[in-house]
């Protein structure tokens, strides 16, 4: 019985078996029907998947391309994805074996410009050359980049707008000086790069001081040596704001160890890094990079449930949840927006080619994940290109600061974007390296181990003078004020004790420096060394700070044209200029005092214009004045009196004749102007003491060879020799005691000082006046190294000081502690030229001579009727 069974299902399995192939048979046929009907597209993508970005472009390809299959009943897309590993040789290899073997359509990828550029020439080759889109472009863009490749697509990141976000930040934090880093691919990507960068730094002021070339390092071989012998450089210079430019993972992350280790990340260094570089790091942190700042493309995250990006960011999440992505970068959107756009063009063939149908749909703007864009010249271009700053954090890259935005600055927010002013908003809270709570400086700051060398030029003791003391290395101990001193000479300079932080020195520069360091917010740990006659001029001085010798001058110095290129200057504490001290007029030149308020030449014309209305005067009167009866001589005494005592309004004859009386009224109103112009200009000039004649004029002083003096210290007297042009034998040198008897001694005519040497000139010295400057400079000022920021931290302290009233107290208090008026010329009467008065002469000559000339008229006529 059970063998009967067991036949019966055998031959039950021996009838389904047929069915089963023909059920097969028959679906495959449909199958295969099915696909001989879809539109096949084989599309190459060549990029590195080893690295989070192409991980990220080979995700989002895939999501795309899934999305269309599932999609379209008519076409199919295949993506073929080749590893480059970034060698322009293995893409172009790969380039070469897609379109031979795949048979591919399109090639995109590449995320360097070199494999872009190698993977285009492949393809030029080709009698019918495809569409390559590439992620990378040129720095620089060539100008026939069009002629030598028109099929090539470069859809990549603005490299000049990154460039002028690096220089905003730059400027936002005030480093002057930068050291720029990146890596050597062995084709000068980095040199296009560092054009720009050097132009936007430019731009806001700033310059690199340092560039560092990196060997390109690999994870299994890292050159720890070579390494560490390029940053080894960095220790030359002072300035620690890093720029980041190109890198590959391996070495900007052996780069960051091995920065650390030598102590170049931490407190008041900055590191910046670009948006390749950022997109690179991968998603469990590299804390070496805690305090760095990056920037990412911004694009719009609309997380609402319908959103494209809501749908794709889930595909994303969902599909490599292990690799944790959770917010794919702007490589992943172009990536999937690259295959929506192909897509979109394989919909119009086979009308019309691939290229044609890529270039009809990018001509207008197309909005996809990554924004609005448009090919314009080969480049797809988005419409705006926005930053968004980043802060790296616990070795994660997902602390956002504030936008950038091209032409408007940093916002806390895209609605601002829409002002026409520049915005103010500032990079964002940074949390730096080291976690300090004060934004770095990007500079070497003093520390106790190694403290500010500062010099103290202690020429002029109103500004800087040694008092007591030893140890003249030493202004405190640990750099903080210590209040009030008492000094058993303080009031020998009439000064008072406001803050110092030097108990072996004063003066004006050194209470002011004091006032700076307590205002200042932070710790400036420091050691002076002094700097006097035997070991140089104020050119030395600026000159041991431009080698670096020393890192700072607290002093006198004067702000030049040919100083300000060498050192950093702090705001001018103190106006300067070229002031001329001359001594006063002496005795026997007042005596003649009376002469100066009309010029010689204006005596003369008016003594001839008095001596000829005298005689038209006696020729008008003579004929009916009864007093002009007595000889001639005692005619011309009366004409004489008669028209001079009309000066003083004191005449008393009567005047007989009409003409006499036109002529006399002329005449009057002639001595009413002139009386009242002479008195006018002798009282200004016996109100304000007046310079001898022949050194109120520095042309004068030179073209007579009188003798002048100057400091010997400072920079006048070559200012007199080289831009005044005063013989040199003629410049004599005095000492800045300023001995009013020296001078004196020398019979010097004049002697030329800073405006503020001659205020303390004048405060000791009587018998002297100052006179305004002519000649202007650009102030007294601290001196500090290029580019450090601590220049520009006294500025703001300074300008406080001035604004406040309490530079003004200093000032008084030490350079003119007498307060003795220093007699300033200013404006000063200069005796009334001929040119003054020519027109009133020409009236009295003219109406003189008319009255004249009919007098006689009437004279000729009546002796003619008389001998008729």
């Amino acid at each position: 019985m059970s063998s009967h069974s067991t036949a019966n299902r055998d031959q039950r399995h021996r009838l389904l078996f047929p069915l089963l192939i023909f059920y097969l048979l028959f679906n495959l046929s449909y199958a295969v029907e099915d696909e001989d009907e879809k539109t096949v597209t084989n599309i190459g993508a060549i990029i590195d998947v080893n690295s989070r970005i192409g991980k990220e472009q080979k995700a989002a390809m895939e999501i795309a391309a899934e999305n269309f299959n599932k999609q379209s009943d008519t076409h199919e897309l295949i993506l073929h994805f080749r590893d480059s590993g970034r060698d322009p040789f293995l893409a172009a290899y790969a380039a070469k074996h897609l379109m031979k073997e795949q048979k591919v359509q399109v090639v995109i990828g590449m995320e360097t410009w070199q494999e872009a550029i190698t993977v285009a020439d492949v393809v030029h080759s080709l009698s019918d050359p495809i569409p390559v889109i590439s992620f990378a472009a040129p720095t620089i863009t060539p100008p026939l980049i069009q002629r030598r490749w028109p099929f090539l697509i470069r859809m990549a990141s603005d490299n000049a707008a990154q460039m002028k976000c690096i220089g905003d930040i730059v400027n936002a934090y005030n480093w002057k000086r930068v050291v720029v880093i990146y890596e050597d691919n062995g084709y000068g990507g980095g040199v296009g790069r560092l054009a720009l960068l050097s132009e936007a730094l430019r731009n806001v002021g700033s310059k690199i001081e340092l560039r560092i070339v990196l060997p390109q390092l690999s994870e299994s071989d890292t050159n720890w040596d070579e390494l560490k012998k390029q940053l080894s450089e960095i220790a030359n210079v002072n300035s620690r704001a890093f720029i980041v430019l190109q890198s590959s993972l391996p070495t900007v992350t052996a780069l960051f160890k091995v920065a650390r280790m030598m102590g170049f990340v931490g407190a008041d260094s900055a590191w910046i890094i670009t948006e390749s570089i950022a997109s690179l790091l991968d998603p469990q942190g590299n804390y070496d990079m805690d305090g760095t700042l990056g920037m990412k493309t911004y694009y719009d995250r609309d997380t609402t449930h319908t959103s494209s990006y809501a749908r794709f960011q889930k595909e994303f999440q969902t599909k490599y949840s292990e690799e944790d992505y959770s917010k794919p970068g702007i490589y992943a959107l172009r990536a999937y927006d690259i295959i929506s756009i192909i897509t979109k063009a394989i919909s119009r063939m086979p009308n019309t080619t691939l290229q044609e149908s890529l270039a009809a749909i990018l001509s207008n703007y197309y909005k996809g994940l990554s924004g609005k864009m448009q090919l314009k010249g080969g480049a797809v271009l988005l419409d705006s290109p926005r930053f968004r700053i980043i802060n790296i954090v616990g070795g994660k890259t997902d602390n956002e600061l504030n936008f950038w935005i091209p032409d408007f600055g940093f916002s806390e927010s895209l609605e601002k974007a829409s002002d026409k002013y520049r915005s103010n908003d500032g990079v964002g809270k940074v949390i730096w390296p080291g976690n300090p709570t004060l934004p770095s400086k990007g500079w070497v700051m003093p520390t106790d181990e190694k403290p500010m060398k500062i010099l103290l030029p202690t020429y002029h003791t109103n500004f800087v003078r040694r008092i007591s003391g030893e140890n003249s290395n030493e202004m405190g101990k640990d750099g903080l004020c210590p209040g009030n001193k008492s000094r058993d000479n303080s009031n020998e300079m009439g000064t008072e004790d406001i803050c110092s932080y030097l108990p072996f020195y004063d003066g004006l520069s050194i209470d002011l420096f004091c006032c700076v360091l307590e205002k200042l917010g932070y710790r400036l740990p420091h050691e002076v060394h002094e700097f006097n006659h035997t070991n140089g001029t104020y050119n030395d001085t600026v000159e041991l700070v431009y080698n670096k010798t020393y890192d700072a001058i607290v002093g006198d110095i004067t702000v030049l044209a040919e100083r300000i290129d060498k050192v950093e200057f702090t705001q001018p504490y103190l106006e300067s200029g070229l002031s001329l001290i001359v001594p006063d007029i002496p005795d026997e030149e007042e005596a003649w005092m009376f002469l100066k308020p009309f010029s010689w030449k204006t005596w003369v014309v008016t003594g001839g214009i008095l001596i000829y209305t005298t005689l038209v005067v006696w020729f008008l009167e003579v004929p009916s004045n009864p007093d002009f009866s007595g000889s001639f001589k005692s005619q011309i005494a009366l004409a004489t009196w008669f028209t001079f005592s009309s000066l003083f309004f004191a005449h008393r004859e009567k005047v007989y004749s009409n003409l006499t009386r036109v002529v006399f009224v002329v005449w009057l109103f002639v001595v009413l102007i002139l009386s009242s112009s002479y008195t006018a200009n002798l009282s200004s000039m016996l109100t304000i003491q007046r310079l001898s004649p022949n050194v109120t004029d520095i042309e004068m002083l030179r073209n007579t060879n009188s003798l002048v003096g100057c400091d010997n210290d400072s920079f006048v007297r070559s200012y007199l020799e080289n831009v005044l042009g005063f013989n040199n034998e003629t410049v004599k040198v005095i000492d800045s005691s300023y001995n009013s008897e020296q001078i004196r001694s020398q019979k010097l005519s004049a002697v030329f000082l800073e405006l503020p040497y001659g205020q303390v000139f004048m405060d000791k010295n009587k018998g002297f006046t100052l006179t305004k400057a002519t000649h202007s400079f650009g102030g007294f000022s601290f001196v500090f190294q290029k580019g450090s920021p601590i220049a520009r931290d006294f500025s703001k302290v300074i300008l406080d000081l001035l604004e406040n009233g309490e530079m003004r107290r200093l000032q008084d208090d030490w350079l003119t502690p007498n307060k003795r008026p220093t007699n300033t010329t200013s404006d000063m009467p200069e005796s009334l030229r001929l040119k003054s008065f020519w027109g009133l002469f020409v009236i009295s000559g003219g109406t003189s001579t008319f009255c004249l000339i009919i007098s006689l008229t009437i004279w000729l006529k009546k002796l003619y009727r008389g001998n008729v």
